[in-house]
C-alpha cells in the first residue's frame, strides 16, 4: 500500500512541480512560435502518458499486492489490451511527430528575401560577418586564417572586400527582416544559441551549417555556446542587438570592411 501511494505522490507531485515551477522560457523574440507550440504539445502528451503509466503501476502494485492465501494465475496474453495499447501508443507518437515535422519543414525552408550573415565560433569568442553594399558574402578558407585575417576571408574574391567584419562587439540586426545565419567553427564544435530566438544549429569544423529566423522585437539578447567546447565554454558569451532600421544603419556606417582591416 505504501509503495502505491509513493508512486501516486511522484506522479501528482511532478505535475504540480511543473505548473508551479518558476523556470520557463524567456519571452520569444523571433518568428519561431511554432517551436514553442510543438514543445507544449510534447509536454502535454508525455505528461499524460507519464501520469497514466505511473498511475497504472500504482494500481497494479495495490491490486496485486501479496496477501496470505492467494496465488497468482499466469495469463500472458490479453489481445484486447495489446490492441488498445498499440493504438494509443501509435496515436501518441503520431501526435508528437506531426508538429515536429511541420516545424522542421519551415526550419529548413529559408525565405527568398532573407539576408545572409555569418557567425564564426572559436575558443572562446564569436565573430560576425555581414554583407557589404553588393549584398553578398565573399568566400573564405580555413587555410587563409591568420592573425591579420582571423575569419580566413579570401583576399582575391572581390565580393568579400566590402564585407563588414565585427569582432569584440555584439551582432546588430534590424527588426522585422528575415536572416539566414551561416555558421562556421574554426577549431571545435560550437553552437550559437540565443534563447529568445529559439532556433539554433551546431557549428561543425570543415562545414557551413545554417538556420534562419526573423527578429520580431528590439532589444539586446545574450548569445551563448550550447555545446561543451572546452574549459572556457561557460565564458563563451556574446550578444545580439535587434534595432530599428534607422538605428541599424547608423551602427553599420561605423563598422569596418574587410578591405579596410586588411589595409591597416
Amino acid at each position: 500500500m505504501a509503495v502505491a501511494l509513493i508512486l501516486l505522490v511522484i506522479a501528482l507531485g511532478s505535475v504540480v512541480f511543473h505548473w508551479l515551477s518558476p523556470w520557463w522560457w524567456t519571452p520569444i523574440a523571433s518568428n519561431w512560435h511554432y517551436i514553442d507550440t510543438t514543445l507544449i504539445i510534447t509536454f502535454w502528451i508525455t505528461g499524460i502518458a507519464f501520469v497514466a503509466v505511473v498511475g497504472f503501476l500504482a494500481w497494479c502494485v495495490y491490486r496485486y499486492r501479496h496477501r496470505p492465501g492467494q496465488k497468482a494465475h499466469y495469463e500472458p496474453e490479453n489481445k484486447r489490451l495489446e490492441l488498445w495499447l498499440t493504438a494509443a501508443t501509435a496515436l501518441g507518437v503520431a501526435a508528437m511527430l506531426a508538429p515536429g515535422l511541420f516545424v522542421w519543414s519551415q526550419f529548413v525552408t529559408v525565405p527568398r528575401d532573407a539576408t545572409e550573415i555569418e557567425v564564426v565560433g572559436r575558443q572562446w569568442q564569436w565573430s560576425y560577418r555581414l554583407p557589404g553594399k553588393d549584398g553578398r558574402l565573399g568566400t573564405s578558407d580555413v587555410r587563409l586564417i591568420s592573425d591579420g585575417n582571423p575569419l580566413g576571408l579570401n583576399p582575391d574574391d572581390p565580393a568579400g572586400h566590402d564585407d563588414v567584419v565585427v569582432e569584440n562587439d555584439d551582432l546588430h540586426l534590424p527588426v522585422g527582416r528575415p536572416v539566414k545565419v551561416l555558421l562556421r567553427a574554426v577549431d571545435v564544435l560550437h553552437d550559437f544559441y540565443v534563447p529568445e530566438f529559439r532556433a539554433k544549429m551546431d557549428m561543425i569544423p570543415g562545414s557551413v551549417t545554417y538556420f534562419w529566423f526573423t527578429p520580431i522585437r528590439t532589444g539586446r539578447f545574450e548569445a551563448l555556446c550550447a555545446e561543451l567546447c572546452g574549459t572556457g565554454h561557460p565564458m563563451m558569451r556574446g550578444g545580439v542587438q535587434v534595432q530599428t532600421e534607422a538605428e541599424y544603419q547608423a551602427w553599420l556606417q561605423g563598422q569596418q570592411t574587410f578591405a579596410q582591416l586588411a589595409a591597416r
